[in-house]
C-alpha cells in the first residue's frame, strides 16, 4: 500500500521549557486542539498523510528537563522518563540486566532512527493495539504516572487502555514516566510481522515467568495486535501458576490465550491466523524461558 506524503497543514507550534509550562498550555488550551509530543514519529506522519486532522497547536515537549531518565533501584524497582528514547531503553544496563524482555521489545521496534526518536512512553500513549512496548511492559506489572495540574496520579498500565489508541489520560494530563517494580524471573518477548522490527507486529507475545522447584510459582502473558487493546491473557496464565512445569501444562495454556485474544481481519493478517499464532508463540516463547 503506498502512501503519498503532503506538505504540512498550517498549525500554531509552542515549546514549553519546563512540565509545569507545559501543563499550563494542556489547562488553558481554550476552545482549540492542542495535542503534545514527544518524539513526533507518530504524529508527524498521520498528519502528512491526513490521516488525522492537523490540531490547532502542537506541543514540543523534546528537551524539557528531567525527563529523558532511566534509573533503576532495587527496592523502588525502574522508571523511565517520558522522553527517555526507545534505543536508551533498549541500550540501558539496567533495563537489560533486570528487565532484559522490556529491552527485547524495545529492540523490536521500527527501524534506528525511529528508536533514536521516538520514546517508549510515546509508544505506550498511542495505545494502538500493535505497541510492542506494551505486552512486556504489561507482563512486569508496569505502571503510569500521569503529571496534571491538580498533581500526579498512578494508573496500572493494563488499566490506562480503553481502546484502540485511547487511553484513561485526562486532557490536562501528561504521562511523566513509566514504573516498573522489581522483578525475579525470566521473560522474553516474539514479534511475528514480515519485515521484523521494520513492520507492525502481526502478533506481539510476552511472557514473564518465576519458576520454583520444577513449578509455575507465577506466570503472566501480554498479548499485542489481537484484540482492540494491549491485553493480559489472565485465563492462560492461571492453567500455568502452581502447575509443574510440563509441555500438556504449556500447551494448554497457549491454547488458552488464543481464545482469550479477539483479533480482526485485516490487510496484514486474518483473525483466523493471528489466533493460530498466538498459541503457537505463547507456546514458543513459554519453552523459552522454561525449557521443560
Amino acid at each position: 500500500m503506498s502512501i503519498f506524503y503532503k506538505r504540512l497543514p498550517k498549525f500554531d507550534y509552542v515549546k514549553p521549557r519546563s512540565l509545569q509550562e507545559a501543563l499550563s498550555f494542556l489547562k488553558n488550551r481554550g476552545e482549540g486542539t492542542l495535542r503534545p509530543y514527544a518524539g513526533g514519529t507518530d504524529i508527524i506522519p498521520q498528519i502528512k498523510s491526513r490521516l488525522i486532522p492537523a490540531p490547532d497547536v502542537l506541543m514540543d515537549l523534546k528537551g524539557l528537563p528531567d525527563l529523558d531518565t532511566i534509573s533503576y533501584d532495587e527496592e523502588a524497582g525502574l522508571r523511565i522518563g517520558a522522553l527517555a528514547s526507545i534505543r536508551d531503553v533498549a541500550d540501558s544496563p539496567a533495563v537489560n540486566e533486570h528487565f532484559p524482555v522490556l529491552a527485547e521489545a524495545a529492540s523490536s521496534i521500527a527501524s534506528t532512527q525511529v528508536q533514536n526518536r521516538g520514546t517508549i512512553v510515546g509508544n505506550v500513549c498511542n495505545a494502538v493495539p500493535s505497541a510492542d512496548s506494551a505486552p512486556a511492559l504489561l507482563c512486569l506489572k508496569a505502571r503510569v504516572v500521569c503529571a496534571g495540574s491538580e498533581g500526579d496520579r498512578e494508573i496500572d498500565l493494563q488499566d490506562f487502555f480503553t481502546g484502540p489508541k485511547t487511553t484513561l489520560l485526562a486532557p490536562d494530563e501528561l504521562v511523566r514516566e513509566i514504573r516498573v517494580p522489581p522483578a525475579r524471573g525470566a521473560g522474553t518477548y516474539i514479534k511475528l510481522s514480515p519485515r521484523s522490527r521494520m513492520d507492525l507486529a502481526v502478533v506481539g507475545v510476552a511472557v514473564f515467568v518465576e519458576a520454583d522447584g520444577g513449578a509455575f510459582k507465577e506466570a503472566r502473558i501480554g498479548l499485542g495486535a489481537v484484540a482492540p487493546t494491549p491485553l493480559r491473557a489472565q485465563k492462560a496464565e492461571s492453567v500455568l501458576t502452581g502447575e509443574r512445569v510440563a509441555e500438556k501444562v504449556i500447551q494448554e495454556a497457549a491454547r488458552k490465550a488464543s481464545e482469550e485474544s479477539s483479533p480482526i481481519d485485516d490487510h496484514r493478517a486474518s483473525a483466523e491466523y493471528r489466533r493460530l499464532m498466538v498459541e503457537v508463540l505463547v507456546k514458543r516463547a513459554l519453552d523459552r524461558v522454561v525449557p521443560n
